[in-house]
């Protein structure tokens, strides 16, 4: 076998795909309320992006960050007004991990300091110091374990203040929702404290909004649900739809410098139109209230079924709970009925990350769907 063997694979080829669907060589069609890992934001193969993403191929498609790239400067300009967030400074990357390694960076260069906290059941990505922060032994190799982080119990304001009274921590990185870990969120008091704390003790607070961020909550980013200001915004998945594109924001607070980051294919400028045109079009279709409107509805119908202890999230970034391990029904969804879904740390979850773009019939499709497949178990 050529290819180096990581990932448990369904069965399952995608040739095509076009807004909520998925396509294999059958061909079947499949309904995506997973989204790629939350990644496609404004549909499979939007006619906008398409178009758009056609056309820069078409004049320029990279070139390095020694040169001037108006696109990028235009992403500059639009990004942190349209996301609510104009005191900030754009720096592009190419993933989520990515983003959060020079999240952390920057508030080390920042601080001086280079001890991270993190919270119990967080992932914040697979590279050096992200994966470090990510509470998963198992994907943590020793190279990695070098990294000084402390991991918190989410929701534990007493522990955050002991230890970052020590002064030794540069930065605090949380997900205002947990993805990978299960949807869980915790109280107002508790994230604001965390702002509080991180401004009395001169530490970087982090969102890591690489799975939340885009509109996916409703809001622009998760933390914009509290009254907090980070210093450093991580952001990727639905901000490409796609096109792999990562980015932080940097509060004009922190200065830059020559050399202070670096990157070959961040910012280049397939991936400033890529993000260009998801901006575009969130706008125009106000994906955002969209989200909330059918979020509204997808908990309406979950309330219908007795099997289901919960819903997690908020917009479409959402959990289903059962007091079961969900893997055989996950697998009944996409073989038996073609409609995927996603896992989570927490084996009884289910966690739903579609298009911003569904629409309130593909969430009975699959709830109907999800009737048949329960009785069977």
């Amino acid at each position: 076998m050529s290819l180096f063997d990581v990932y448990p694979l369904y069965d399952v080829t995608p040739i095509k795909a076009q807004d909520v669907w998925v396509y294999d060589s059958k061909p079947t069609k499949y309904l995506d309320l997973y989204g790629g890992h939350a990644v496609i934001s404004i549909g499979h193969s939007h006619p906008k992006y398409v178009e758009n993403l056609t056309k820069q191929l078409g004049d320029i498609g990279f070139y390095s960050n020694a040169v001037h790239n108006p696109l990028q400067e235009a992403l500059g300009e639009r990004l942190p007004v349209q996301s609510g967030c104009p005191d900030y400074q754009l720096f592009m990357c190419s993933s989520g991990a990515e983003a959060n390694e020079n999240a952390l960076k920057v508030a080390s260069f920042v601080t001086g300091r280079k001890k991270v906290v993190a919270f119990n059941n967080s992932f914040h990505g697979r590279t050096s110091a992200a994966v470090a922060a990510t509470d998963n032994p198992k994907i943590v190799a020793p190279i990695n374990a070098q990294q000084e982080v402390e991991f918190l119990p989410l929701g534990d304001l007493d522990a955050l203040a002991g230890v970052l009274a020590k002064g030794d921590v540069c930065a605090v990185i949380v997900e205002f929702i947990q993805g990978v870990g299960g949807l869980d969120i915790s109280t107002k008091e508790f994230y604001e404290g965390i702002d509080k704390l991180c401004k009395q003790t001169g530490t970087m607070l982090i969102a890591d909004e690489v799975q939340a961020g885009f509109g996916r909550t409703g809001r622009f980013f998760a933390f914009q649900e509290y009254d907090v200001q980070p210093e450093l915004i991580s952001m990727a998945k639905g901000m490409g739809n796609g096109f792999p594109v990562g980015g932080i924001l940097i509060h004009s607070s922190i200065d830059a410098e020559f050399g202070m980051l670096g990157t070959t294919f961040g910012g280049n400028h397939l991936a400033c139109v890529a993000t260009l045109t998801v901006l575009e079009v969130l706008e125009e279709e106000n994906l955002l209230e969209h989200a909330l409107r059918v979020s509204d509805h997808f908990k309406a119908r979950a309330l219908d079924f007795p099997q289901i202890k919960g819903v997690k999230g908020r917009g479409l970034m959402l959990g289903i709970e059962f007091d079961f391990d969900t893997s055989a029904l996950r697998k009944q969804l996409i073989y038996d009925q073609h409609i995927f879904t996603g896992s989570a740390k927490n084996k009884n979850l289910i966690r739903i990350l579609p298009p911003l773009t569904v629409q309130n019939v593909h969430i009975d499709q699959f709830f109907d769907a999800l009737k048949i497949e329960l009785e069977k178990l």
